[in-house]
């Protein structure tokens, strides 16, 4: 029986600390590489200004949650954020459009090289970040409120008697229910819709949809607002999920490309698949087993250590790893991204 409870014990210290975790970070992960991996498959370029874009939109959701909760507006157990997220998905899609109008049209007309969309992507890139760090600051911004848990550590070990807490937030709870819809809205889209067919139709053979009569502003129009959709949406759940800091934000270009990349750049499916493998490798890597391992482990195999692979702080330099075996190994990634 003690030998049994341990395991539960082990089992939930597990859950609590890698599995939710790693579920609701990848979930975060999957939405923004989406968004990358539209823009690349439709319009041909790697958007490295996508971790400040989800940065802009996350600001604009920030300051419209304030001014809703300074008029007493709010939405009781969930986070006020919620009904400011639409002007926050607005605002994102509008600067998108914009930018693309202004910078990445005149490259398309020129016919330009991929490499000059990545420069002129850098620019936007730190014209946004200065822009999101003018208006909000650059320090952590916490903007959650509502009920925090969906269970308690302390309800669930009163009911169930065992030494270790299973806690499940609500911002966890909201992250993989959105994230799933949004990935059933989106492979819909695509599938079943005229714009989402020509948005395949475009990436698959530009000439030819051309051809077929295909609108190729309209794709890039609706390819833009998808992907600044997802982008604002990732941005505002990892935020409620942990804090807002732009920094943060321009960190996490590297996790969502590295999803993208070992998924398959491209493929929608690959995106989803690349962003849990990069959660849940950061998460047991980065995870300290001590506890776990004694829970298991014989008395005469206890251990005081932390039995830490690495320390958190190289989260992101896993996620480089990952990247680094996987354009070694499979460059084309799990699903065979297109190399343009």
């Amino acid at each position: 029986m003690p030998e049994t409870v341990d395991m539960l014990n082990a089992l939930v210290l597990f859950t609590n600390f890698v599995l939710i975790p790693g579920v609701t970070y990848g979930s975060q992960l999957a939405l923004g590489a989406l968004g990358v991996t539209l823009i690349y498959a439709v319009l041909r370029f790697s958007n490295f200004a996508h971790g400040d874009i989800m940065a802009f939109g996350t600001m604009i959701t920030i300051l419209v949650t304030w001014w809703l909760q300074s008029v007493g507006v709010s939405l009781g157990p969930l986070p006020t954020a919620l009904l400011a997220l639409p002007f926050g998905i607005a605002a994102t899609v509008l600067l998108c459009l914009f930018i693309d109008r202004y910078v990445y049209r005149y490259y398309r007309s020129q016919k330009s090289r991929p490499v000059t969309f990545v420069m002129a992507s850098l620019g936007v890139m730190f014209m946004v970040n200065g822009l999101v760090r003018f208006i909000i600051g650059a320090d952590d911004q916490r903007f959650f409120d509502g009920e925090r848990f969906i269970i308690k550590a302390r309800e669930f070990k009163k009911m169930t008697g065992l030494n270790e807490g299973l806690a499940i937030k609500t911002t966890q709870g909201l992250t993989v229910v959105i994230a799933l819809v949004l990935v059933v809205f989106v492979f819909w889209f695509l599938q079943r819709t005229r714009s989402g067919k020509a948005m395949r139709a475009y990436s698959d053979n530009e000439d030819l949809s051309l051809l077929s009569g295909i609108d190729p502003d309209k794709v890039v129009r609706t390819t833009w607002i998808m992907a600044a959709a997802l982008t604002a949406i990732a941005g505002v759940l990892y935020g409620l999920d942990k804090s807002f800091k732009p920094f943060t934000y321009f960190q996490l270009l590297l996790p969502i490309f590295a999803a993208a990349i070992v998924g398959g750049i491209g493929q929608p499916v690959g995106a989803i698949v690349g962003g849990y493998v990069i959660a849940f490798s950061e998460m047991i890597v980065t995870y300290p087993y001590k506890k776990f391992w004694n829970y298991l482990a014989p008395d005469e195999w206890q251990t005081s250590s932390l039995l830490q692979l690495l320390s958190t702080e190289y989260k992101f330099a896993v996620s480089f790893m990952i990247l680094v075996i996987v354009l070694l190994v499979r460059p084309t990634g799990i699903f065979k991204g297109k190399v343009y």
